[in-house]
Parts: structure tokens; C-alpha cells; sequence
């Protein structure tokens, strides 16, 4: 029998993540968190991959080698956000605010990673995942 604390907790608000989060799990691939206050939160190493965090605001969060794979980001605020050695592989980031975002290491694919108007992947310091 399972242990309730190795049990994915259901998540159905950014409240509830923060409190998943904050008791140690990091695997919310697929969770959707569309306009969610995630600002300033401490989320290195988390897996949301397939994420649907549309128009969220993650101003200033620390998502320094977080899985974004394939996630919906598009209109959410990567504003002086930490997205050092992240995985932006497939990662919808149109419309997104990235202004002094520190995106050094992290990787994209230059066919499915989508990036905001006027955004240089390699002046950022993105690594290609492979070669265009």
C-alpha cells in the first residue's frame, strides 16, 4: 500500500500547487494553472512539461532547470525570471513578456520552440537542442 505523501496530489489552483510544491513534489506535468500568481515562487527543478500555464505570472520565479516541454506559456510574464539550464523544448512562449530573463544554458528546439516576437534565442544565451 501506498504512502499518502508518494500520492500526486490533485491540483485546481495555484493555492494548491504552491502547498504541493512546498511539500516536496516537483512532477505537475500537464497541470493546468492558466492566469496563476506563481511571482517570486522558488520552483528550480520542476516538471511542467505539457503545462497549460497560459497568461500566468511568474515574474521574477526562479525556474532555473525546470522542465517546460511542450507547456503553454503564451501571454504569461517570464519578466527578470530564472530560466537558467531549462528545457524549452516545444515550449509555446508567444506574446510572452521575457524582459531580463536569464535564459543562459537553457535549451529549445529551433522547429517547435516558439518564442515572442523579436526574441534572439542565441543573444539570450539558449542552446539549440539541435541543429536548425
Amino acid at each position: 500500500m501506498a504512502h499518502a505523501t508518494s500520492s500526486i496530489p490533485v491540483i485546481e489552483s495555484a493555492d494548491a500547487f504552491r502547498t504541493a510544491y512546498e511539500a516536496g513534489h516537483r512532477n505537475f506535468s500537464g497541470i493546468s494553472l492558466t492566469n496563476a500568481t506563481l511571482a517570486g515562487m522558488n520552483l528550480k527543478g520542476v516538471d511542467l512539461s505539457y503545462a497549460d500555464l497560459t497568461q500566468a505570472n511568474l515574474e521574477s520565479a526562479n525556474l532555473r532547470g525546470a522542465d517546460l516541454s511542450y507547456a503553454i506559456l503564451r501571454g504569461a510574464n517570464l519578466c527578470l525570471t530564472n530560466l537558467r539550464g531549462a528545457m524549452l523544448i516545444g515550449t509555446d512562449l508567444r506574446e510572452t513578456p521575457m524582459t531580463q530573463a536569464d535564459c543562459q544554458k537553457a535549451d529549445y528546439d529551433p522547429d517547435s520552440t516558439q518564442f515572442p516576437a523579436g526574441f534572439d534565442p542565441d543573444a539570450a544565451g539558449l542552446k539549440c537542442d539541435r541543429t536548425p
